[in-house]
Order: C-alpha cells, then sequence, then structure tokens
C-alpha cells in the first residue's frame, strides 16, 4: 500500500528532512504524516511559506546528548548516552517526557519530541515541546542502580532545564520513582525547591492528583467524543487495550466507568484475552505493586488466555486502544480490526499505527484518533500541575479530571471542526495535524525571524 502523495509545496521540505536526518526513519514518519496535511494550509496562509515556518519548525532549536556513566550493584562501571531535544518553544517552555529504553536513540527522541509540538499546541495550554531520554533498560535493575543512573543522568540533564526553560517528564520507563531520584538530584545540585522543573512527581512534594490516569482517561474521553460524533457511547462495546503500564491500566479503568468491556491487554511477552472481562485489580497488583509480567494473570483466572507472543489486534474488537509503543498497528493489523468489527481507534501510545495502517482506517472511514490528539491529556495534566506548583496550590481529584475533560472535549472539537473546514470531514488526522500546526505558525511568526 502506497503512502500518500506530498503536495508540491511540501514535497521539497520533506527531500531536505530525509537529506539532513539520515537514518531517523521514526522521525521521517512523524514528518511526513504531519507534512500529508499541510499544503492546504499553505494556500490559505503563504506568509508561512515565505517565512518558512515548516522547515524552522522541522528542525530543532537544541539537541543535546551526552554520555551517562553510573555503578551497577556489582561494583561494574555502567556508560549509557542520555538525550534531550529541545523542539520548539513558540508556545512555552519545552515540554516533553523522557524515555528510558534500550530502542532510545536520537530519532525516535526527535520523532517524540516533533509530536510533543502539536500535541502540546492542541491542549490550549502554554507549552512547547520537547522530549528526552536514554537507552538505559530499568527492567531487572534494583532501586539502587536506578537511583545511581538517574543521579547521573540529572548531573548532566540539569544545566539544561528550569520551570521557564524546559520541563521533562516521565514516558516510557520513567514512573514516579524515577522523576523522584531525578527531582531529589536537581534539588541537591542547584540549592533550589523549583516544584515546577518536573512533572509527575510524588503527590506529597508538589504532584498533581490525576497525573497518574491521565493519558489513559483522557484518551478514553477522546474516543467517547469521537463515539459521541457518530451517535454511539462505550455502553456495551468490546474494547481491546495494547499494553499494560499506566496508560494502559487507566484506559480500562476509564472505559469500564463509561460501560465499555476490556478483553485484552498484553506486555512485550505476550497477550492477556478475558472474555468475560478482565480483573483490573488484578492487572493493579501485578503491574503496579509487584511488577511481574502480565502471563501471571492466567495463575489466578483459569478461564482467561495467555498468548505468548501474541498479537492482540487479531481479537474481535469494537474499540481498539493501542497503548504500547510506535507502530505496534501494521496495515495488516488495521486490516483485520476493520474486518472484525472495530468502529475507533484511539491511540493511547505514540504514532503506534503505521502509515499503511492509518491509510486502512481512514478508507473505512472508522473513528480515528491520531496520538497528538488522543493521548494528549497526559501533558495536559503536567501544564496543570505545573499551574498548581507556580500558585503553590493543590486541587482535588475531580476538579482536576473534571478540567481534564474539558480539554479533551475541546481538543476533539478543535479537530473536528478544522477537518470540516478544510473538506475533510470526520478525519481527525487532519483536524490533528493542521490545528496544532496554525496556532504553532502564528506564534512563530509572531516572534519574528529566531
Amino acid at each position: 500500500m502506497s503512502p500518500q502523495l506530498l503536495d508540491d509545496k511540501v514535497e521539497p521540505i520533506y527531500q531536505e528532512v530525509l537529506r539532513r536526518n539520515p537514518g531517523e526513519v521514526e522521525f521521517h514518519q512523524a514528518v511526513r504524516e504531519v507534512l500529508e496535511s499541510l499544503g492546504p494550509v499553505l494556500v490559505k496562509h503563504p506568509e508561512y511559506k515565505e517565512r518558512k515556518i515548516i522547515e524552522r519548525i522541522c528542525e530543532p532549536e537544541r539537541q543535546i546528548i551526552f554520555r551517562v556513566p553510573w555503578q551497577d550493584d556489582k561494583g561494574q562501571v555502567q556508560i549509557n548516552r542520555g538525550f534531550r531535544v529541545e523542539f520548539n518553544s513558540a508556545l512555552g517552555p519545552y515540554k516533553g517526557g523522557l524515555r528510558f529504553h534500550p530502542s532510545v536513540y536520537l530519532g525516535i527522541i526527535k520523532f517524540l519530541g516533533f509530536e510533543q509540538i502539536f500535541k502540546n499546541s492542541l491542549t490550549g495550554m502554554p507549552i512547547g515541546g520537547g522530549k528526552g531520554g536514554s537507552d538505559f533498560d530499568p527492567k531487572g535493575r534494583s532501586d539502587d542502580e536506578i537511583m545511581r543512573f538517574c543521579q547521573s543522568f540529572m548531573t548532566e540533564l540539569y544545566r539544561h532545564i528550569g520551570e521557564h526553560t524546559d520541563v521533562p517528564a516521565g514516558d516510557i520507563g520513567v514512573g514516579g520513582r524515577e522523576i523522584g531520584y531525578m527531582f531529589g538530584q536537581y534539588k541537591r545540585i542547584t540549592n533550589r525547591y523549583e516544584a515546577g522543573v518536573l512533572t509527575g512527581k510524588g503527590l506529597h512534594y508538589g504532584g498533581s492528583l490525576v497525573r497518574t490516569e491521565a493519558t489513559g482517561y483522557g484518551a478514553t474521553f477522546f474516543v467517547h467524543e469521537m463515539l459521541k460524533a457518530k451517535g454511539q457511547s462505550f455502553d456495551g462495546k468490546i474494547c481491546t487495550v495494547s499494553g499494560s503500564g499506566n496508560v494502559a491500566i487507566y484506559t480500562i479503568e476509564k472505559i469500564r466507568e463509561l460501560g465499555g468491556k476490556c478483553v485484552a491487554c498484553s506486555d512485550s511477552n505476550g497477550v492477556i484475552y478475558h472474555e468475560k472481562g478482565l480483573d483490573l485489580d488484578l492487572i493493579k497488583q501485578l503491574k503496579e505493586v509487584e511488577r511481574r509480567r502480565i502471563k501471571d494473570y492466567v495463575d489466578y483466572h483459569k478461564d482467561a488466555k495467555y498468548i505468548n507472543n501474541g498479537n492482540i489486534w487479531e481479537i474481535p474488537c469494537q474499540v481498539a486502544m493501542p497503548s504500547a509503543t510506535q507502530n505496534e498497528i501494521n496495515g495488516k493489523d488495521a486490516q483485520t480490526l476493520v474486518k472484525n468489527g472495530c468502529i475507533a481507534v484511539g491511540e493511547g501510545a505514540n504514532m503506534p499505527t503505521t502509515p499503511e495502517g492509518v491509510k486502512v482506517f481512514l478508507e473505512a472511514k472508522i473513528a480515528y484518533g491520531p496520538g497528538k490528539a488522543a493521548n494528549a491529556g497526559g501533558v495536559a495534566t503536567s501544564a496543570l500541575e505545573m499551574q498548581q506548583n507556580a500558585c503553590r496550590d493543590s486541587w482535588t481529584f475531580d476538579y482536576t479530571e473534571k478540567k481534564l475533560e474539558e480539554i479533551m472535549i475541546n481538543i476533539h472539537s478543535l479537530c473536528y471542526e478544522i477537518a470540516d473546514e478544510y473538506g475533510c470531514p470526520g478525519n481527525y488526522v487532519v483536524g490533528a495535524n493542521i490545528g496544532g500546526f496554525i496556532k504553532v505558525a502564528n506564534a512563530m511568526v509572531a516572534h519574528g525571524l529566531i
């Protein structure tokens, strides 16, 4: 299945991105996916072309790569590589998570940072786009090893961040434990209690209620709005959710609250299928408390099935929520989902669907919520945490969740209306790309050539 042709006005820009960033395939994919929507925007706003706004957005403002030496429990010295890409600050301080995973390299961080620009723009909050991380693998490491790594990582990163400059958060491999270790090191080095420098902090030292749940809840709110636009709801819908981390767990929780039934989730080793509905309390115990693999679920529910190295997208569902990692749904998977009766897809992960898969979903006219819109709830709540830190305040769970829901409803409305305005009704990819781009572009025009 061939990719969509690029408009003549943006094809040379994409070719230059390929030339300047060789080998960074995920970044190329993310850029192309946005550029496919922008031809009509340049017709309507010729000033963006004159000022080379797209070319400037595709080039990060700053790329930082550094060595992270640390000592394991055996006394052996280990060396990892750290990254922070501060991509675009037109709307506010750089904002985006840190990912600790062996797959991390510059191209992954640039893809994530590029997506973050438009995601953050869609939230309506004053935050720019950035991303960071390391090829460090926290799996199987002791708390002491993780602490030593995080302290070494922050010993370099601290000089590049600040509540008015760049505000990292968590991502894959970086949760409350890691944020705590990094915040402690930042405070130790700077001699400042600057709560707003990191988000995803513990509740007892400046964190926000709902932050843990935010990405999963937000993605579910977005899909709920897509279903409502089609005159439907989650009520009685069979759902599958890939992954079993924070995003997946709280997607399952909110779907259940809205009347849906989740029957499958996964981790990197395999898939759990439980036809009568997943036992969410058990999943939380296994993954959040005991840090075990999802295969152990069947030890407690003999009627559930564990599929080693299974493909969750082969399980029939009406709503699919990819919430694990990039490119987990390919063209064949998308065709299987559509054939099996899927009517809505909401991306809890970043770019979890390949271009071929996206094309299948759009051609089938199912409700497809791309990650930069559907999973914006996490960064939106991070921005709410920054807001609470700035005014030394702490909001209730219900109040914060209501603000999150309002943000996701507004994102849906913006994407829906922009898609209609540009002649692509119901196409949330076009709506998210153009809606996110225009706000950043207008700010860049206003700031002059910088």
